[in-house]
């Protein structure tokens, strides 16, 4: 029974999503249905929390946006998401960043990880 939905579910999961990581800047490329009308819409900002496997997947994206900050949560192999494009890898130690919550300015930069 577990193999069969595994089977199931690797054929609809995506490969073509660039391996990223928490702590890494991202460009989401979000499909926004308006009416009868389509456009892509970039979401840039720092990825925070990775959870769940398989389809059921969801990454966090948080950005400050005139003083406010902004997260959302995407389904990792939704059609929705067009793309997932990486700015730049951020070097930490934490699975989970929501003390970046708390924090303002420069304290909530992330430290570039040298290649």
């Amino acid at each position: 029974m577990r193999n069969l939905i595994r089977a199931i579910e690797e054929k609809h999961m995506r490969q073509d999503i660039e391996p990223f990581r928490v702590g890494d800047t991202v460009k989401v490329h979000v499909l926004i249905r308006e009416g009868d009308k389509e456009r892509i819409q970039v979401f840039k900002g720092d990825v925070i929390a990775r959870r769940g496997s398989g389809l059921g997947a969801t990454f966090t994206v948080r950005k400050v946006s005139y003083g406010i900050g902004v997260e959302r949560i995407f389904p990792l192999h939704s059609r929705m998401v067009k793309k997932v494009e990486v700015v730049r890898h951020g070097k930490v130690r934490r699975a989970k960043l929501y003390y970046l919550r708390r924090l303002k300015g420069k304290a909530a930069k992330l430290k570039e990880e040298q290649q």
